[in-house]
């Protein structure tokens, strides 16, 4: 019968945490175990974990690749299977996109062509992918680029 007095822990069981600075006897004594002087005895002093010693670091051993280009255009991404999620509302624009959760911001929205659709939808968006665009229209549906 489980009773509290019978109680066993996990096996690791449960360790103490180390007490430091608490007497000569408990090993860790005097200098906390941190040995004497240097940086790595002084407190917060400890060099950040890519320190490499004064020697050139990585990151700055590695060349440059690459730009970044500043004024690229970012879609959000909605599969047409998704749609499906919006039936009721017509038209399906990027605001009744965001109410029912498949996208964040009311950005520029990119309707995607994974998937089938069933119902025919009037369906607002930036961007449409020549699959999706097919698949709507032949459903019935209306593709409007804004």
């Amino acid at each position: 019968m489980l009773q509290l007095s019978n109680l066993v822990g996990p096996a690791r069981g449960r360790k103490n945490r180390k007490r430091v600075g608490r007497g000569p006897g408990s090993g860790t004594g005097k200098t906390s175990g941190k040995g004497q002087k240097g940086q790595k005895s002084r407190s917060g002093g400890s060099p950040h974990p890519w320190f490499e010693g004064g020697q050139m670091p990585l990151y700055r051993r590695l060349p440059k690749r690459g730009f970044t280009n500043i004024f690229k255009k970012e879609y959000e991404l909605v599969n047409v299977v998704d749609l499906a999620r919006c039936a009721g509302a017509d038209p399906i624009t990027p605001e009744v996109m965001k109410e029912k959760g498949l996208i964040k911001k009311t950005g520029a929205v990119k309707i995607l062509g994974c998937g089938e659709l069933t119902e025919s939808m009037n369906v607002h968006a930036h961007k449409f992918s020549g699959t999706a665009q097919a698949k709507i229209e032949k459903s019935g549906g209306k593709v409007v680029t804004l």
